[in-house]
């Protein structure tokens, strides 16, 4: 299939898209200098990153003040954008600067610069197109810049918006979390006749279950059993291109694929006429989190939206070493839970594995001690022991070294006392299995995410 065809057809809808678009466009022109004289000194180009199935192009911002190894945030234009100008024209650059992530910008580099969305190979892990281009894009940079697989990010605008969505539900072995800002559910936008285009989901006419979404995005990735990842999502109640109806499509699909209440457990307004709602944590870093814009159109990001997707993140030092982070912990080896039975605050109750589902005894805050707090911190996660089997139990926080837990890298949770790993005994993956500590050897069943 050739790029052309898959991207829109003919005149007409490239007008249509020019038309749709508009107003994003005058909106991000607001909020920086021409896309010629920002990237000429500071935006690299990549051009041989991988196969490239879409035929992209790839941008590489890497600040001065980079770490050894660094975090990467994709960052995906709008129809008609380019890499190039979402990089001078949003803050995401600026945020790079100051906090020291990398930035990748994918180019689109065809009519209309739309990404595909639609194709039937765009919605399969590594089945080609412009998902996979992206994603060699991104393991590129680990590979050749030193950066930190464990953390990598992904936002857009727009057809960006519509990628983030697809990318995490084709790669979420690679991404995070991610922050779509006017986007539409993955597969909203599918097509199987060439066309890049689908006015039914456009316009707001597709809705499915939580159950039928979730069920697209699992079936993109078969046989995933892995962490997913976290989502922020934003939109305006006026949007004339893609139509209110998708946020609240968007929060459907993303809670249950996450495995949380479609009920949101915090509700609030951090700026006149937003409404922002958190799905299975109350903290800034919960599962699903969504903002709608009163009044407002096709236009975000607007100014500082993107230094709160970063904060999402945690890329603004927010939730690491010395902060403080909440949400599940999920075992990597499952997609389960770490779980307190039946709701338990009995001191010395085991914990185990459990469908997740949002409650509080699956809500774990990892503090600046170094502690992971259960019940809003009325209960620490307790080693009984410092052997290999000891139980993994709630207890009456005391900040005893038994109730440090180091949160590496590498996926695994290791005690402070002892040094050894959070396990799930046996390498079960059933509701219900025992956690405990072992000694550390790189199975999936010592795997964690917290977040």
């Amino acid at each position: 299939m050739s790029r052309k065809s898959k991207k829109g057809s003919g005149r007409g809808v490239l007008a249509a898209l020019l038309m749709a678009f508009s107003p994003l466009i005058g909106a991000l022109l607001l909020t920086g200098a021409s896309a010629t004289a920002a990237s000429a000194a500071s935006l690299t180009e990549v051009t041989d990153f991988g196969s490239n199935p879409g035929n992209l192009r790839m941008y590489v911002y890497k600040p001065d003040s980079a770490p050894a190894r660094p975090a990467v945030l994709v960052a995906v234009h709008y129809c008609t954008g380019t890499g190039p100008t979402f990089y001078a024209n949003t803050e995401f650059a600026r945020l790079a600067d100051q906090y020291g992530f990398i930035v990748v910008y994918p180019d689109a580099n065809v009519s209309g610069q739309c990404f595909d969305v639609s194709s039937p190979q765009a919605l399969r892990h590594d089945g080609g197109s412009d998902p996979t281009s992206i994603a060699q894009m991104v393991r590129y940079t680990v590979q050749n810049m030193n950066a930190d697989a464990g953390r990598v990010y992904v936002t857009g605008a727009s057809s960006g918006a519509m990628t983030t969505n697809v990318l995490l539900g084709d790669y979420p072995d690679l991404f995070k979390a991610g922050a779509a800002f006017m986007g539409v559910p993955f597969g909203c936008f599918a097509t199987t006749d060439g066309s890049g285009w689908n006015s039914d989901c456009s316009t707001g006419k597709i809705t499915k279950t939580p159950q039928e979404w979730g069920d697209l995005v699992r079936g993109a990735y078969p046989g995933y059993t892995g962490p997913r990842p976290r989502m922020q999502l934003w939109h305006g109640t006026e949007d004339e291109a893609l139509n209110y109806v998708n946020f609240g499509e968007e929060i459907k699909q993303w809670t249950n694929v996450l495995g949380v209440s479609q009920t949101p457990v915090l509700t609030d307004s951090p700026q006149s006429g937003w409404t922002r709602t958190r799905y299975g944590s109350t903290g800034a870093q919960a599962p699903v989190e969504a903002i709608s814009i009163q009044g407002v159109g096709h236009s975000l990001p607007q100014s500082g939206m993107a230094a709160r997707a970063i904060a999402f993140f945690e890329l603004d030092g927010s939730g690491g070493t010395g902060g403080t982070t909440t949400g599940p912990v999920h075992a990597t080896g499952s997609g389960k839970c770490l779980d307190v039975p039946r709701l338990s605050q009995t001191n010395g109750t085991q914990t185990q594995l459990w469908d997740c589902n949002g409650g509080t005894n699956q809500t774990w805050t990892r503090t600046a001690s170094k502690q992971l707090t259960v019940y809003g911190g009325a209960k620490c996660l307790d080693a009984a022991g410092t052997a290999a089997g000891a139980k993994v139990a709630i207890w009456d926080c005391n900040g005893g070294t038994n109730q440090q837990w180091n949160v590496n890298s590498n996926g695994t949770v290791t005690s402070a006392q002892s040094g050894l790993c959070l396990d799930v005994t046996g390498a079960s993956t059933a509701n219900g299995a025992a956690v405990e500590l072992w000694d550390c050897n790189g199975g999936t069943n010592q795997q964690w995410r917290l977040g």
